[in-house]
């Protein structure tokens, strides 16, 4: 096991480099969509007239306005949270209209809901009984052009789920338990993607049905953000990874080091000063051609009981500058004011204006911040 080096504050109290909104290379209006409290949102064009909708809990809204809003279906509610902590687009049935994937906590199940066409309720179709679902993700694992379903779930075996035709989906397991945290992304260079562990990344093996998936435990990232992100953060040819702590303070990068074929990681802090760093996207926001991270904190993530979580929450964007990142904050405060991530958030140009703009759910409502 190759140890984790740690590289030091140039001053114990040095904070993370930020701008005002004034400076930001990216500015933002912000709308107010909805003041549910579901912490996933999904963009996908529901009625099939071209726009994109915004799908989160119990509701659809229809865009480009996303005034009017149409039901789903009840999500259960389990004292704070609501039974639906993802929001994957696809069409599972391949009838030419969208529905999405989700699953939750409480019930242990990863389902999809199927898009009717009208204004009537969206039928529940399980997909399996996987354990506690914290989230899930689609990533192309097989690359063949679509997405295999991973569901994180902490303590339970780890398995992805590959669509076949007609709703259905087939298993393949993968680890006989996994922790809190997920990511997907080629570590060794062989042109696979691996799948990233809260104790390790697991070499994916050259067919992913019948071959063996390799651990290697080369860290501990604790309660990680789903996803952990895989990036070449510093452009030297070698993917590095991008970390939050979901239910702590934290959130760095771990630059990739090889030696010959020993790989191992040193830790880079990007924000160690604010805390429930649960979910982040890696995106060009800004049209540059540089992707920048786009997280933030968490509103109530254990209902206020994590460290820090009574703390304003707020949504950054960070912007890497050769060395380290810079802090873009584009929302932050009191509840009202500031606006955390939830636990699935999307970035897409939802009024085809050609900036990328961004949908935010969480126990703090939905809000859209559309780039101006």
């Amino acid at each position: 096991m190759n140890p984790i080096k740690t590289c030091l504050f140039l001053t114990a109290f040095s904070l993370p480099a930020f701008l005002s909104a004034q400076e930001m290379s990216a500015k933002f209006r912000k709308q107010v969509i909805a003041f549910e409290s579901a912490e996933s949102v999904g963009v996908m064009d529901v009625d099939n007239d071209g726009i994109p909708d915004l799908v989160s809990g119990s509701y659809w809204f229809k865009g480009p306005e996303y005034i009017d809003r149409f039901t789903i279906g009840q999500v259960k509610q389990y004292g704070e949270y609501f039974e639906d902590f993802s929001t994957i687009p696809m069409d599972v049935n391949s009838d030419g209209k969208m529905d999405y994937i989700t699953g939750g906590w409480f019930e242990g199940k990863l389902i999809w809901k199927e898009n009717p066409g009208n204004n009537k309720e969206w039928a529940t179709h399980l997909i399996a009984e996987t354990g506690n679902v914290e989230t899930a993700r689609g990533w192309d694992l097989d690359r063949d052009g679509i997405l295999e379903i991973i569901p994180n779930t902490p303590r339970k075996p780890l398995a992805f789920y590959k669509w076949v035709s007609g709703g259905t989906f087939e298993k393949y397991p993968v680890w006989e338990t996994q922790g809190h945290g997920l990511g997907f992304g080629d570590i060794n260079q062989d042109g696979r993607g691996d799948i990233i562990m809260s104790d390790g990344w697991l070499e994916a093996p050259a067919d992913l049905k019948t071959g063996k998936w390799i651990l290697h435990p080369d860290f501990k990232l604790g309660d990680a953000s789903i996803p952990i992100l895989v990036v070449d953060v510093d452009k030297d040819g070698l993917n590095d990874m991008i970390v939050g702590q979901g239910h702590d303070f934290g959130l760095y990068w771990m630059k990739q080091v090889k030696t010959g074929n020993q790989i191992s990681f040193t830790k880079h802090p990007i924000d160690p000063y604010q805390s429930q760093f649960h979910t982040m996207e890696w995106v060009d926001l800004d049209n540059d051609g540089e992707n920048e991270l786009i997280t933030g904190k968490r509103y109530r993530a254990h209902n206020g009981k994590d460290p820090g979580g009574k703390d304003y929450a707020g949504l950054y964007f960070f912007k890497w500058n050769g060395s380290s990142f810079t802090k873009h904050v584009i929302s932050y405060g009191p509840l009202g004011e500031g606006k955390g991530t939830g636990i699935y958030f999307s970035v897409s140009d939802l009024n085809a204006d050609g900036k990328m703009d961004i949908a935010v759910a969480g126990k703090d409502g939905l809000v859209v911040f559309f780039q101006i």
